[in-house]
């Protein structure tokens, strides 16, 4: 009977749980309720008989799990063999590194850090699928979930749950708006690290980029592309790898933006908000923040321009923001926008490039504009690699680029002066063969007859001609460094070069050989020295073109190139330099004149010429010795100009309203001094005048003075105005104003005492004469 009950008892339990398993979870009550209404002891029964039900439910979910373990094996099992091939592929890399040779060292760390930046994608990627299907195993038991809580909601703990769970909502979100805001006020610091590691991957990609390019000799300019932010860039169908596999930083970790800033807490509210229900709310306040601080890193120092590091550290917070932004863009669904991001980027464009546009503008060492312009492109790169545009960037370059020349001019001026300066202007002596091939090496010169010369000889030029030829190159050089890394082709690189020599001969060089010319202590002897010296440099013009030619591989010939107006800057120096000359000429023939000390009064003669006379020959005798070196027709012209200016200086002290008397024996002393003014023109003191065209500067002066001293009144008078007349030279009004000086107008002696006492008839014809000269002066002005 007790095994009855017993059997009978197991069927009931039996049927009670396969009820409770089967049932509609609101008749659990009454059901289990049965079971303490039976038998005494029959609950502990169907304890135990739970147990076992229990029990078999764990054995059939653990051989579920096994069976879904063994997908797990063969997960991990295919990863080893993609390591395994991994491993493989570096074995064969660095085997066809080893038979490539060195040149290809570099490129073996760059496949190197390719291969394990493709392992450690492939690894994120097959980790992310097997979440993603743990995540779906899942989905049946959060479906029950909501079936239990449908069950439960009758219940008192369910009521009190739903009544807390609105404040644990709210606390929720307010902790997650706390670490977001904890995460927006930390990123400024974070955003300066992203930023430098930003530039400083650019520019390893750039090094290599370069590297590259001089390998290959020739071949096209690879953009680089970065990543901050996990993601892989591609371009060319090439996989491209943050890494430059510089060989000194290759073992170096490349960090990313994830490694760098903990982006937890905006995926967390992120999250939270959205589950909640008020994600626009989130949205909004991230992009409004977000927006606040970008306008605080748009804000340079004050003292930004007077380093270097001042730009850096502008530059490292600008791209850190934006790096962090193209973070966010792409690990979230919308939180932030393409149309947001580009928004954000124009606004700081345009403060960017007011800011550079400003501070660039107070930099006068050419050092420092040049590191900005390589930050700027850097920097540009750099964003433009996260898909920012920066065409506005490269044209802010040109204006830079102009700062740049400005201050390179301004640092040439000083070198220029500082030669100019420091020039003995005198002919370079050389003594030795090798001494020869330096200055030649230096500067273009030949010369078939020097060359022929035995040493020690001179080279015509000074020692400033050299130099200058020199630092004008450096010049072309220090221009080349700016239009490097610019994307720029080879004929606008030339095109630039010559534009900017242009401007440094043309503007810098010319202005300081005008000053040169103009300063006070520049003496005849330099000034012939100068214009030798310009002679030179122009026709060296051609070798720096030749010298621009052979660094952009541009040939004139094959394109349209802007030519070197070097030629006309020498030729306005040197016809300022000949005009100097003129000028500085006469003003030493004025010099001597002032020492002239006539007496007006004298009786007769000495019988020689005056001693300042002489002593203004033999100095330019001596001057015009110096000219030999001069061209031709300038160093004609001077002694032309010099004649011309000794002979209106004499006629001037003849003539001069002051002088209000003066003796025959005073005529007679100045005829002297012209004799010797003549006898120095027929001297040929410059060689290719022709024939006495020297000497005919001093034709008036001879006509007035032969005039006086033969006393041949009658044949001027009666050949006046014929072209065969003796005294053509003569004006009225010249020979009547010394004339009167010779009157007897004073109780001194003069040549008319002894015509007054030979012949008063004499008088009477001198008062004709003057009375005729008047008539003929007069009939001149009407």
């Amino acid at each position: 009977m007790a095994e009855n009950e017993t059997l009978e008892c197991i069927t009931e339990h039996e049927r009670i749980l396969q009820e409770i398993e089967s049932t509609d979870t609101a008749c659990v009550g009454p059901t289990l309720r049965s079971i303490y209404d039976d038998q005494p002891n029959a609950h502990k029964r169907f304890m135990e008989k739970l147990d076992a039900r229990i029990r078999n439910h764990d054995r059939e979910i653990e051989k579920m799990c096994n069976f879904h373990h063994q997908g797990f094996v063969d997960a991990i099992t295919e990863l080893l063999k993609v390591r395994a091939d991994a491993e493989k592929l570096m074995v064969r890399e660095i085997t066809v590194n080893r038979t490539t040779g060195q040149r290809m060292v570099n490129g073996k760390w760059t496949v190197t850090a390719q291969t394990e930046e493709v392992i450690r994608c492939r690894i994120q990627q097959r980790n992310m699928a097997t979440t993603v299907e743990k995540l779906q195993l899942c989905i049946p038991g959060t479906t029950q979930g909501h079936n239990f809580h449908i069950m439960v909601s009758q219940y008192r703990f369910c009521q009190i749950m739903a009544e807390n769970l609105p404040r644990l909502r709210e606390e929720i979100k307010e902790i997650s708006m706390s670490d977001l805001k904890d995460f927006l006020e930390s990123i400024r610091k974070h955003s300066d690290k992203v930023g430098e590691t930003a530039m400083r991957q650019a520019q390893q990609h750039r090094t290599f980029n370069s590297a590259v390019a001089k390998q290959a000799c020739m071949g096209h300019y690879t953009k680089p592309v970065y990543s901050l932010n996990g993601r892989t860039h591609t371009h060319n169908g090439l996989m491209m790898d943050d890494d430059t596999g510089d060989e000194e930083e290759g073992d170096e970790e490349v960090l990313t933006a994830q490694d760098l800033v903990d982006f937890s807490p905006v995926y967390r509210c992120l999250h939270i908000y959205t589950v909640l229900g008020d994600r626009e709310t989130f949205e909004n306040y991230y992009r409004k923040q977000r927006k606040k601080q970008a306008r605080l890193v748009l804000q340079p120092q004050a003292n930004m321009h007077e380093t270097v590091e001042g730009y850096r550290r502008y530059f490292n917070q600008i791209v850190g923001f934006f790096v962090v932004e193209d973070h966010i863009l792409h690990a979230t669904q919308g939180l932030v926008t393409r149309a947001f991001t580009d928004e954000l980027w124009n606004m700081a464009l345009s403060k960017i490039i007011a800011v550079l546009r400003t501070h660039s503008s107070y930099c006068d060492d050419p050092d420092l504009v040049l590191e900005l312009k390589n930050l700027i492109v850097i920097f540009a790169d750099t964003l433009q690699g996260y898909g920012f545009p920066v065409n506005r960037l490269f044209d802010l370059l040109f204006e830079v680029r102009d700062q740049y020349n400005e201050t390179l001019l301004k640092k040439w001026a000083l070198v220029f002066r500082e030669i100019f300066e420091l020039d003995n202007y005198s002919p370079i002596p050389v003594e030795t063969e090798e001494e020869y091939k330096l200055v030649v090496s230096r500067f273009p010169f030949h010369d078939a007859e020097i060359e022929k010369q035995d040493f020690p000889k001179k080279l015509p030029m000074s020692q400033s001609v050299p130099q200058i030829y020199t630092q004008v190159k450096e010049f072309i050089y220090a221009s080349l460094k700016f239009s490097e890394s610019l994307h720029r082709s080879s004929t606008e690189i030339d095109d630039m070069l010559r534009k900017s020599t242009n401007l440094l001969l043309t503007r810098t060089l010319s202005s300081c050989l005008q000053n040169l010319i103009k300063k006070p202590h520049i003496g005849l002897t330099e000034l012939v020295q100068i214009i030798i010296n310009t002679t030179h440099l122009e026709q060296a013009c051609r070798y720096l073109e030749e010298f621009i030619t052979n660094i952009t591989n541009v040939l004139p010939e094959t394109v349209h190139t802007t030519r070197l107006y070097g030629l006309s800057t020498f030729k306005d120096a040197r016809h300022a330099a000949e005009g100097e000359i003129y000028t500085k000429l006469n003003q030493k023939i004025d010099e001597f004149i002032q020492l002239a000390d006539y007496e007006w009064g004298m009786a007769e003669s000495d019988g020689r010429a005056s001693g300042y006379l002489m002593d203004l020959i033999n100095f330019l005798r001596s001057t015009f010795q110096v000219f030999t070196h001069l061209p031709g027709k300038v160093a004609q012209t001077a002694c032309m100009s010099a004649c011309k200016h000794l002979s209106t200086s004499l006629m001037q002290m003849l003539l001069d309203t002051e002088l209000k008397q003066i003796s025959m024996g005073a005529i007679q002393q100045f005829n002297l001094d012209v004799i010797q003014c003549e006898l120095f023109a027929s001297s040929e003191p410059v060689p290719g005048f022709q024939g006495d065209t020297l000497q005919l500067a001093f034709i008036d002066l001879r006509q007035l003075l032969d005039l006086f001293m033969v006393w041949d009144w009658s044949t001027y008078l009666a050949d006046y105005g014929q072209p065969t007349s003796k005294y053509l030279r003569v004006n009225p009004a010249t020979a009547l104003a010394l004339l009167e000086k010779m009157k007897d107008t004073s109780k001194k002696n003069n040549i008319f005492s002894q015509f007054r006492k030979n012949d008063r008839d004499k008088q009477k014809l001198i008062e004709t004469v003057v009375k005729q000269l008047r008539s003929l002066v007069n009939g001149m002005s009407s």
